[in-house]
């Protein structure tokens, strides 16, 4: 009976987690480059001072969903999407580089080229600083130009290139800031292959249908294993009825 309660018990706890899993993508649908979590369950063995009888379920993200989102046409010169495979490289908080797919990049008061996520955009030798400009164009190779204050239309000047990188997919992972990392916490190596276009952003990979089949889904099941706790809480008390009058 402990046995039959005990599974019920952790699939309605973990079925929840799992909601949340898909909460999250829906919540994101609309933030652009979001890559949706995956989840999944299964059963563990409870391990212990004695053999393993008892099993448990446990809800996990093994992997997130690298899938492209499809370009959205903003018509921004500053707005740069990823074409194909590939990431745009960012410094994150700790200093070290995370990756996106998609920025609608701005120059801030320091003359720092940053992403919309405000992390800093990662060039040929660090962050790249861009001089006081009257206009900034991103090339298809990731090259920044600029027409410096006073110069004429046709003088464009190369600042830097942004990092364009494409590691691999078994060597990835999305960090709680919703950006790419390295399993291996090595900076990933430049990538000439990739490329941007610029007054595009990528939408969310989000299949909203999807998502709320699977949330509902979850929500039967969670009912489900309640109604098996309370289908074991009932023959417990049968079973001490039973005893008390043999």
């Amino acid at each position: 009976m402990d046995k039959y309660l005990y599974v019920a018990m952790t699939g309605a706890s973990q079925n929840a987690l799992a909601q949340k899993a898909h909460a999250n993508n829906l919540a994101n649908i609309s933030t652009n480059g979001f890559q949706r979590d995956l989840e999944q369950a299964r059963s563990m063995p409870v391990f212990g001072d004695v053999f393993p009888a008892r099993a448990f379920a446990m809800s996990e993200r093994p992997a997130t969903d690298f899938t492209p989102g499809s370009l959205v046409q903003t018509g921004r010169d500053l707005d740069v999407a990823v074409t194909g495979n590939g990431y745009i490289a960012v410094q994150n908080p700790s200093g070290g580089e995370s990756y996106v797919r998609t920025g609608s990049l701005n120059v801030d008061a320091l003359g720092v080229l940053r992403a919309g996520n405000g992390m800093a955009v990662m060039g040929n030798g660090g962050p790249i600083a861009v001089p006081p400009e009257q206009q900034v164009e991103v090339g298809e190779d990731g090259t920044i130009s600029i027409r410096a204050m006073g110069e004429g239309p046709r003088v464009m000047a190369e600042v830097d290139r942004i990092k364009l990188v494409n590691p691999d997919i078994k060597n990835m992972n999305k960090g709680l800031d919703g950006s790419i990392y390295t399993k291996d916490g090595q900076p990933a190596q430049a990538d000439a292959n990739v490329k941007l276009v610029s007054g595009f952003l990528e939408s969310s990979n989000v299949n909203a249908v999807e998502e709320m089949t699977s949330v509902l889904a979850l929500a039967k099941q969670f009912e489900l294993h309640v109604k098996m706790m309370n289908t074991a809480k009932d023959d417990d008390q049968a079973m001490a009825r039973v005893l008390q009058i043999s």
